[in-house]
């Protein structure tokens, strides 16, 4: 994991995948991903995205956002060939390729808060569909991993990332029913528990408050992704109890939206204090802190994302090189 160093959560501004594709891998050559870039429109936002992945549950786009369908339609249709196209250039580019490569979905319960079901409330109102929900979205992440494998025959490893900015909603049942009148229940801890287990391994991506460190400690996620900016000193335990557990945390240390850019030794410094203050060797650092921005990079300017990618690369080699000088 040491060779990571740093990564992007997901998401690029603009239109140009080709470009985007170029960006990344030049700039975290440690842990490339395929960016996602959902100002294309529908279908190449996280959720019609992911939802293209999705085996034998077509969706459609009402004014209220994404329904289950009857069958696969011009939505549907569109969110699959952003998808093909996206893995065209990826393939383009990275066909001499050779180590780790991150793919990121949107997570099953974010998923859930966020589809209707064809005759009714949201998806997560219904435990049975959930559970649908979670079984055909793990068969077409695990197909469309297959696919990238025989695209990119020298990917040694897939990393795979759930984007779940819903899920402390879930678990404190805030999410709002389809109508906006009300809340949808809490879900139980356990619920979620399994639902992970679905995934080979994944990196849980949360950049909302309260994450639930404990219950992804339970659940056996390789990694947690958050925002620095967002971990509070009484999270410290848990997060101490998720290091000494062999996770990793992905951490957020440069903004996600266009700014001036701090040196190396002060972006790397949220995590050289977190890693200081919780006690462990300083060895262990960069192996299991990898630097990214604090979230998605769709807001921000194409010269921004690019600079933002190569700064937490920077960072990276302060954890390194020596962290005790951060």
């Amino acid at each position: 994991m040491s060779t990571w160093e740093a990564t992007g959560v997901g998401s690029h501004p603009g239109e140009d995948h080709l470009e985007a594709i170029r960006v990344v891998f030049g700039e975290v050559p440690g842990l490339p991903y395929l960016p996602e870039l959902p100002a294309r429109g529908v279908g190449a936002d996280m959720v019609g995205r992911t939802a293209a992945l999705l085996v034998d549950l077509p969706v459609e786009v009402q004014p209220s956002g994404w329904r289950l369908a009857d069958r696969p339609g011009r939505d549907h249709q569109r969110a699959v060939d952003h998808l093909r196209r996206d893995l065209d250039g990826l393939e383009e580019i990275g066909h001499d390729y050779t180590g780790p490569l991150k793919l990121q979905v949107c997570g099953p319960w974010t998923l859930a808060g966020s589809i209707e079901l064809k005759f009714g409330d949201k998806m997560l109102s219904d435990a049975g569909a959930v559970r649908d929900l979670t079984a055909s979205l793990a068969q077409g992440v695990a197909e469309h991993c297959a696919e990238v494998r025989r695209r990119l025959p020298g990917v040694t490893e897939i990393v795979l990332q759930l984007d779940e900015p819903g899920l402390p909603g879930v678990l404190a049942g805030t999410v709002p029913t389809a109508s906006g009148f009300g809340r949808l229940a809490a879900v139980e801890e356990w619920r979620v528990e399994e639902s992970l287990r679905s995934f080979e391994d994944p990196v849980v991506h949360c950049c909302a408050p309260g994450v639930p460190y404990a219950l992804l400690r339970r659940a056996g996620v390789r990694a947690v992704s958050v925002d620095a900016a967002l971990l509070r000193r009484r999270d410290e335990e848990e997060l101490g109890e998720l290091f000494e557990a062999g996770t990793a945390l992905f951490m957020g240390v440069v903004p996600g939206r266009d700014t001036r850019l701090a040196g190396p030794g002060v972006v790397a410094k949220p995590a050289v204090e977190l890693w200081r203050r919780l006690g462990f060797e300083p060895d262990r650092l960069a192996a299991q802190v990898v630097l990214t921005p604090a979230c998605g990079l769709a807001g921000a300017s194409p010269a921004y994302a690019r600079a933002a990618l190569a700064a937490c690369r920077k960072a990276a080699q302060v954890l390194r090189d020596d962290p005790r000088e951060g």
